[in-house]
C-alpha cells in the first residue's frame, strides 16, 4: 500500500499526500518533539519536513516501507537539527564532571513510569543534552557521526550524553520521589 502511495505521490495526486501524511503524521511528529519541545516550533519543523518529503520523494529509490519509513525519519531528525542551529538554540554545556557528584550513582528504575513520563523529562533537558541523547539512544548513530552532524568533536558529544545520563537519572528520581 505504501509503495502505490509513493507512485500516486510521484504523479502529483495530492490525495495521495494526505494519506500519506495521515499515516505517518503521529509517529514523525513524537521525532520532531524529541528534538523541539516547543509545540508551536516542532509543528513547523514537521510542516517543512513534509515538504521535503514530498519534494524529495522523486530522487528516493524506494525498496519497502521500513527502509522509507527510515528515509521520512532521517528528514524530521535533519530538518530538527538544521533549526535548533538557526535559532541558536543548540548549545552544548561545557562543564566540570565533577559537577554532576552531586547526584548519586544509584541508576532509577525508569519501569516504574510510562514512555511519556519519560519522554517529558528528556525534553527537559538542556537543548545540547537532548540533541546528543536522541541520537545516540533513538536514532543509534554513534558518537563520531553525532559530531559530524552537530560541528563538535566525538569527545563532546560522549561527555554531552554522560551528562545527560546523570541529568536525566536525577529527573527520574526526583519525579518518582514526587509521586
Amino acid at each position: 500500500m505504501v509503495s502505490q502511495l509513493v507512485e500516486r505521490i510521484r504523479q502529483k495526486d495530492q490525495r495521495a499526500m494526505s494519506q500519506l501524511y495521515q499515516m505517518y503524521v503521529e509517529e514523525l511528529s513524537s521525532v520532531c518533539y524529541r528534538y523541539v519541545p516547543s509545540e508551536d516550533d516542532a509543528k513547523d519543523v514537521l510542516q517543512n519536513s513534509f515538504v521535503k518529503i514530498f519534494t524529495s520523494l522523486q530522487a528516493f529509490d524506494y525498496r519497502d516501507e521500513p527502509s522509507f519509513r527510515g528515509w521520512m525519519i532521517k528528514i524530521v531528525v535533519n530538518e530538527s537539527l538544521i533549526y535548533l542551529k538557526e535559532r541558536k538554540k543548540l548549545m552544548f554545556a561545557v562543564q566540570e564532571i565533577n559537577h554532576l557528584s552531586v547526584i548519586d550513582d544509584e541508576e532509577p528504575i525508569p519501569e516504574r513510569i510510562t514512555a511519556d513520563e519519560l519522554h517529558q523529562l528528556i525534553r527537559e533537558l538542556p537543548d545540547g543534552y537532548r540533541t546528543v541523547i536522541n541520537l545516540f539512544v533513538f536514532e543509534g548513530y554513534p558518537h563520531k557521526k553525532i559530531a559530524e552532524l552537530l560541528n563538535i568533536t566525538a569527545s563532546t558529544s560522549a561527555s554531552q550524553l554522560y551528562s545527560a545520563k546523570r541529568l536525566l537519572a536525577k529527573k527520574i528520581k526526583d519525579y518518582m520521589n514526587e509521586r
